[in-house]
This record gives C-alpha cells, structure tokens and sequence, in this order.
C-alpha cells in the first residue's frame, strides 16, 4: 500500500494516543515506514478476540464458584494462558496442571506447589484459594 493510503481508522489505539508502525510505498517506490492511528477491520476482529477472552475469563470464574473446576485455571484465563504455557512457568507436566484443575485435586495440593502457580500469577497463595464473586 502507498504510503498516503496507510489507513488513519478510529481505534483503540487511538484512544490511547499510540500509533501502530506500517510499512508502505513512499513516492520513489521504495519501503518506508509509516504510523497509522487504526484499521477499521482490524479494530473490529481486536474488539471480538478481547470479547472471547473475558467470557473466557468470566466462564472460568463461574465454574471455580460452582466447583466444576479449580482457581487455577480462572487465573491461567485471567492472564491469557493456556494449559502448555502455565505447564512451563510451574515446570509440570501438561496433564498434572490439567489435574490440579480438580477441585479434589487443588484442595490436597502441598504449599510448595501452591506456592509455584502463586508466583507464576503474581498473587498470594491466599488469593490463589480464594476467588470473591
């Protein structure tokens, strides 16, 4: 795209008086770099991810209230995780966080363990086993 066409849409970005750095066509031909304030398409398909995520994040916390599973995934939600990449930070394997995410499970977890999700989240233990609605 030429550079005068790098789209100037109204976004996020925007409203929060950052720009996103394009690349372009200037007048010779040549690659450049320009800022754009936003994408209307790209705004629109931001907005629906972020969308998905907090219903995620959302569905996680109900099911930890009602017991269907633990605080620890509602917090690998919140922080945008999933079961492969909370397995690295806490240096367990997949299927032992999977079955932490048992209620029964979490309960009888040793305070060494509780301890590792507590710092990968960056909360207390405390915090850890007990979600407020």
């Amino acid at each position: 795209m030429k550079k005068k066409e790098v789209p100037q849409d109204k976004s996020n970005l925007e409203s929060a008086n950052f720009r996103e750095l394009c690349y372009a066509v200037d007048e010779n031909g040549e690659y450049t770099t320009e800022n754009s304030s936003g994408w209307e398409p790209k705004t629109v398909a931001l907005n629906n991810a972020i969308e998905e995520i907090n219903e995620r994040i959302e569905d996680a916390k109900n099911r930890v209230i009602d017991g269907k599973t633990s605080p620890i995934e509602y917090y690998m939600e919140l922080h945008k995780m999933d079961v492969s990449i909370l397995a690295s930070y806490v240096g367990f394997w997949q299927w032992k966080v999977k079955r932490h995410f048992k209620p029964s499970v979490f309960k009888g977890l040793s305070a060494k363990t509780l301890n590792k999700y507590a710092a990968v989240f960056e909360i207390s233990v405390d915090e850890l086993q007990n979600i407020s609605k």
